[in-house]
């Protein structure tokens, strides 16, 4: 089966030139406004043009010429053709000038909030497109990378032995060459993404940041200065390693956080919820949360339990009084796992300082 070809850049886009024709091609979200003479000389049939601008005769001739043209959007917070993942300083830019309220992360959940309530088709369409085009980004970045997961709630605040030990948590995890993926959201999301920057750092560095975090505990009352603290510490340690964050404008009254180098933000947190555990190839973490990691851990099981992403993926439930008396999740993802492919790749452990060697144990199992 002939696979089309993605053009995501002016460079890609030259090349492509060269060779005479863009059929099968797909470009997506390339400014191409200074490309008038390579599109009015180039065989542009059976070609998709994805949120391109374009001068109008440039744009009149490709469609002449049997293009598909979907043109950018006016009007809109965000690019639903994006063609990478979004970056902390693009949703929060202007934070410090017009607060929170005026980043495309905050207009972004506004716009939301009235298209959903208003019901219109032609917004639900472009969420769409946007939430297909960054699970098309994910797959292109994290094609072949041992992906683990770290889900847990939003309402770990900075400053408590817990969202240490979250950090400690990601850090180990990245030290040892795994990317690290979370929810993107505060509390132990933030945590895990935290330690994953911290990994390029030493011991003093970790201790240090956490105690400027700490003087924000959360992200309520105000998100201004819970978000400004996080760019304070990236200003102060500014070559922090990479991670992953996949949060969702569903859940937009819980901000993404600063720390995770690429954040693919969806409309759908069931496309979200997916999107994160699906990618998890060397595992899960479930750090104490409350319904939406409850949610997560029984989506990963159902995915283990039915094989619907092949093997099974190793599942570490953190906190055994936690999972077994607070939350009662332990036994019935026990039960479930008994007598299967997926009874070896299930454990609970009582620190996060016992998560990697279960990983590496259920990883082999």
């Amino acid at each position: 089966m002939h696979r089309a070809r993605g053009v995501e850049t002016l460079e890609e886009f030259d090349a492509v030139a060269l060779g005479g024709s863009f059929a099968d091609c797909r470009v997506r979200a390339v400014d191409l406004t200074s490309r008038t003479f390579a599109l009015l000389v180039t065989d542009t049939s059976e070609a998709v043009f994805l949120g391109c601008p374009m001068e109008p005769q440039a744009l009149a001739h490709v469609r002449a010429g049997g293009a598909l043209v979907f043109p950018p959007v006016p009007g809109l917070p965000f690019d639903p053709y994006r063609a990478a993942p979004y970056r902390p300083e693009e949703l929060y830019a202007d934070l410090a000038e017009g607060g929170y309220a005026a980043t495309p992360d905050a207009l972004t959940y506004e716009w939301w909030l009235r298209t959903s309530a208003e019901g219109d088709v032609f917004a639900s369409m472009l969420r769409s497109i946007h939430d297909d085009a960054v699970s098309d980004v994910l797959d292109e970045q994290l094609g072949g990378a041992r992906v683990v997961g770290v889900m847990g709630g939003h309402a770990m605040e900075r400053g408590t032995e817990a969202y240490a030990g979250a950090a400690r948590l990601g850090r180990s995890l990245a030290e040892s060459g795994l990317t690290v993926a979370t929810g993107g959201g505060p509390g132990a999301m933030e945590a895990a993404n935290f330690g994953a920057y911290a990994a390029a750092y030493d011991d003093v560095m970790l201790g240090k940041a956490l105690d400027v975090l700490a003087g924000t505990p959360s992200f309520s009352p105000s998100v201004d200065a819970w978000a400004s603290t996080a760019f304070e510490v990236r200003d102060r340690w500014p070559d922090g390693g990479p991670s992953y964050g996949l949060p969702t404008w569903f859940y937009g009254h819980e901000p993404p956080n600063a720390f995770a180098a690429h954040i693919a933000k969806f409309f759908a947190n069931a496309t979200r919820e997916d999107g994160l555990l699906s990618r998890c190839s060397a595992g899960a973490v479930f750090l104490p949360g409350a319904a939406g990691t409850v949610q997560e851990v029984f989506d990963a099981a159902t995915a283990n339990y039915y094989g619907s992403h092949g093997e099974p993926a190793p599942m570490v439930l953190v906190d055994h009084a936690y999972w077994t008396d607070e939350l009662p999740v332990w036994p019935l993802l026990n039960a479930l796992a008994a007598g299967r492919s997926m009874g070896g790749r299930v454990a609970l452990v009582d620190s996060v300082d016992d998560v990697p060697a279960a990983l590496e144990r259920l990883g082999s199992a």
